[in-house]
């Protein structure tokens, strides 16, 4: 706990049982009062994992929702346990833990609501392993975002994000795609909500347990994304009401 700040981290696990318990563990527990773990219909041990590790809040799909639908049942509970500063890892150990601290230390200070942990900022996606045609496909959808957005982000795509409570009750994230859409829509939001994102530099790794998703899905991912900047700006200049903006 920081300044008196409930500290939740929100784990959206499908098919993390290799990589939980790495994870978990380096979760620094000095700050963070709970966990939450949402298991989206795993096809592996994730749930019986997470109950080994004493995990107290798992929330077990029956079907599988979705990345964004998996998403949504995590900042669901946070906000059911008031959590005051919420931070979403993922637990196939891709993004490091050890950025909590400072990520949380934004918020609690009232620096900012939203913290970004950015593979961009330096070099930590190719250095990383991430995809060259991930890699440009990232730079040149950013491009296109703050242009349509007017703003200045180094990445709209990576899956570490710590968020205040305050945002999570403001937006309406319950109303965006279970799809892997759903982290670039919540962006959006924020930001017509009028709160301000800061990112920190963050390291990642990709290897065969980190979750991925293939051309076709990224593909898909990518025509979102647009439709998403385009309909924000858009309803910016008043010309189109969107439910994601109301």
């Amino acid at each position: 706990m920081i300044n008196n700040k409930k500290i939740i981290v929100v784990l959206p696990a499908y098919n993390a049982e290799q990589t939980l318990e790495q994870t978990y563990n380096e979760i620094p527990f000095d700050i963070v009062d709970e966990v939450v773990l949402v298991d989206d219909a795993s096809r592996d041990r994730t749930f019986d994992k997470a109950k080994d590790l004493g995990i107290k809040h798992i929330i077990r799909h029956d079907q599988n929702k979705g990345y964004g639908g998996n998403q949504k049942s995590c900042y669901n509970k946070s906000i059911e346990l008031n959590g005051d500063i919420v931070i979403m890892l993922h637990p196939d150990y891709q993004y490091t833990p050890k950025l909590i601290h400072s990520m949380a230390y934004l918020i609690a200070n009232d620096v900012y609501h939203v913290v970004l942990g950015s593979r961009i900022l330096g070099k930590g996606a190719l250095m990383g392993g991430m995809p060259f045609y991930k890699y440009i496909a990232n730079r040149l959808l950013t491009l296109s975002q703050n242009i349509l957005m007017n703003q200045k982000l180094s990445e709209y795509h990576t899956g570490y994000r710590a968020f205040s409570g305050k945002v999570l009750k403001a937006i309406k994230y319950n109303s965006n795609s279970d799809d892997f859409v759903f982290d670039n829509q919540m962006l959006a939001q924020i930001f017509y909500a009028g709160f301000e994102i800061a990112e920190i530099t963050c390291p990642t790794k990709y290897f065969p347990e980190a979750s991925s998703i293939n051309f076709r899905r990224s593909a898909k991912y990518g025509m979102g994304v647009l439709g998403t900047s385009i309909r924000y700006f858009l309803a910016k200049i008043g010309v189109y009401k969107s439910r994601l903006f109301r």
